[in-house]
């Protein structure tokens, strides 16, 4: 009975101690597994989610509607552009010695710089300049007058013996114009000149021509005078009467347009120096009488671009067939065409490449719808308007970009 009594006890500690083992160990929790997906109505998209565009149902395509719209916003700024061009046009008087002197000025600027850092006050210093553009200017013509003066009448002799060969030569083959006849036409084409009402016409314009000029020439100086003076003031001025928001960028904007009309105005004189220069050492090689003067005329003529100087340049063609024959004449024009291509090919991108950058394409449209608008005054001022709204247009797109949003 002990020993039934001891193994019970003993069993009964053993299954004590295996439940106590079982409570340790720890129970795996399972997941309940996912549920189906309930089928129902899609619920609604975000409000923020953007709509889906409705379909166009306009009876005009969407591109006929923007061209239109594109046509007629250009239609207003051309027509805003030939306002201005007429008014312009009609104050040529006021508006082109105004341009003239702003050109002189924005040329002679630095000068007036330098003899201020150098220490002259602003009016001693422009008026050094003043003064002496005009003793250049006015040497220059005298130099000029002095060479013609000294060569006039051996030109004359010579263009008068030049007639005569022409002569000649219009009365042999295979022409056959006797003098005879030849002296009817000249006596015919001098009639139709010399008709009273188209002498009295040509006088009043060439009076009134000479007057316009001289009344320019004189607003020219005094505007130049001012601007070399005062024009820092004028242009601050002018810049006040922008919005207060605009100011800034309009002040350098202006900046960036005189940087590029002075660089402009230097880089158009030193191809005219270039063009004057390599024309008269021709002619004083070959020489052609009055080479000094025709050079003076083809360095102004070179200020209206592309075609300015070969034009002033065929004025020294002439004076060698007339007064050297034909063979030096052709020799002049070779030389012209060479310096011509030079110019318009290695010196002139050179020079003005690296200070405005234009393209020779839109030189040629600008000068040709110049001269069509204002003549000679039109093509001489086309290109440096060009210069500055190319300049000043990339300057306020390119700061318009880059200025942060509101």
């Amino acid at each position: 009975m002990p020993d039934r009594m001891g193994r019970l006890t003993r069993w009964l500690t053993d299954v004590r101690q295996r439940f106590v083992q079982a409570d340790d160990v720890p129970v795996p929790v399972t997941e309940p597994p996912e549920r189906a997906p309930v089928l129902g109505p899609v619920p609604p998209p975000p409000a923020d989610a953007p709509a889906a565009p409705e379909p166009d149902r306009h009876p005009v395509p969407k591109v006929v509607r923007d061209a239109a719209e594109w046509s007629w916003r250009l239609i207003i700024i051309a027509a805003a552009v030939a306002g201005v061009g007429w008014l312009a046009w009609e104050l040529r008087v006021v508006i082109f010695p105004l341009v003239a002197g702003l050109l002189l000025a924005a040329g002679l600027q630095p000068l007036v710089r330098r003899l201020r850092a150098a220490g002259l006050a602003r009016g001693p210093a422009a008026a050094v300049v003043f003064i002496g553009f005009l003793l250049v200017v006015v040497g220059s013509l005298t130099l000029v007058g002095n060479a013609v003066g000294g060569q006039f009448q051996d030109v004359v002799d010579q263009a008068e013996e030049g007639l005569q060969e022409v002569r000649n030569w219009l009365a042999g083959p295979p022409f056959s114009i006797d003098e005879a006849q030849l002296d009817r036409y000249i006596d015919r084409a001098v009639a139709v000149f010399q008709d009273d009402s188209s002498v009295t016409e040509q006088a009043a314009t060439a009076a009134t021509v000479a007057i316009e000029i001289l009344v320019g020439l004189a607003l020219a100086l005094f505007a130049l005078i001012f601007f070399l003076y005062d024009g820092e003031r004028i242009w601050t001025w002018l810049v006040r009467l922008f919005p207060a928001k605009a100011r800034a960028r309009a002040a350098a904007a202006g900046d960036v347009a005189w940087l590029t009309l002075g660089q402009y105005i230097r880089g158009t004189v030193l191809v005219a120096l270039f063009d004057a220069v390599a024309i008269t050492i021709l002619l004083f090689i070959l020489q052609v009488p009055l080479a000094l003067p025709l050079g003076v005329l083809v360095f102004f003529g070179a200020f209206v671009p592309l075609i300015g100087a070969f034009v002033t340049g065929t004025v020294a063609v002439l004076v060698a067939l007339v007064t050297q024959g034909l063979l030096i004449a052709i020799v002049v024009l070779a030389g012209l065409i060479v310096v011509q291509q030079i110019e318009s090919n290695i010196f002139q991108p050179f020079i003005l490449g690296r200070m405005v950058s234009i393209h020779p394409l839109a030189v040629a449209v600008a000068v040709a719808i110049g001269t069509l608008a204002g003549s000679i005054i039109g093509a001489i001022i086309a290109v440096p308007i060009v210069a500055l709204v190319n300049t000043v247009g990339s300057y306020l797109a390119s700061t318009r970009e880059s200025s942060p949003g509101p």
